[in-house]
């Protein structure tokens, strides 16, 4: 009876964390500061306490739940209207590096040493100081670089050359054989489109693994066996 039970309370939690993740919006993903992380890892223990813990009233711990992420939105929703209420929580960026030159005493402040720098120099691909101009730290700890002048990758516009507007973000329309009417509808073509396409190309729709639509309005298709 007691395994029973906790297989139930797995599928309960289960589904009362996606529900609460599904309202408390991409956020708590996409922009892990340090209160979305805290937030992140109380909800998690409680859930696993009520999991493994059977002499944990159920109804308590998913009334728990369901507080800490109401009390999550809440605050989010006071991040959104009030700009000091946002510092305060998140935090706001840090300038680490200006005009080339590191800032010691604010890696300090950020107890962040020079390996620490390094490292997230690196991940934007970025393994010399002297190549930046200016360096913040954001609230998600993430690392934004501007490089300096002479180090940035030139551009269409740098070249005068004419820059030539992609008629669609490439979107695929075809996975595993089944269109996906949803993408092909946003981008304002037809079925009978895709099927012209399709015979162009000599082949039939069970034949397509993944069909693309590209920048230029062409039809890109893998087909299911490759040769």
């Amino acid at each position: 009876m007691n395994f029973i039970e906790v297989i139930g309370r797995v599928i309960l939690s289960f589904g009362v964390l996606l529900l609460m993740t599904r309202i408390m919006g991409k956020k708590q993903v996409s922009q892990l500061t340090y209160f979305n992380y805290i937030t992140g890892i109380t909800i998690g223990a409680v859930a696993a306490s009520i999991t493994i813990d059977t002499s944990i009233d159920k109804t308590d711990g998913f009334v728990s739940i369901v507080c800490w992420s109401l009390l999550t939105i809440l605050v989010s929703y006071i991040n959104l209207k009030s700009p000091k209420a946002r510092v305060l929580l998140d935090g706001q960026p840090t300038i680490v590096i200006k005009h080339g030159e590191i800032l010691e005493k604010t890696l300090d402040r950020l107890r962040l040493n020079m390996d620490d720098l390094s490292m997230l120099l690196r991940e934007k691909n970025i393994f010399s100081t002297q190549e930046v101009d200016y360096a913040v730290l954001e609230p998600d700890g993430q690392l934004s670089v501007l490089k300096k002048v002479d180090q940035q990758s030139v551009t269409k516009r740098d070249l005068k050359v004419a820059a030539v507007k992609p008629l669609y973000v490439p979107t695929e329309i075809i996975v595993d054989s089944k269109v996906v009417t949803r993408n092909l509808e946003e981008l304002d073509l037809s079925q009978n489109w895709l099927e012209k396409q399709l015979h162009q190309a000599g082949v039939s729709l069970q034949d397509v693994f993944y069909g693309e639509i590209q920048s230029d309005g062409t039809l890109y298709i893998d087909k299911r066996q490759d040769h």
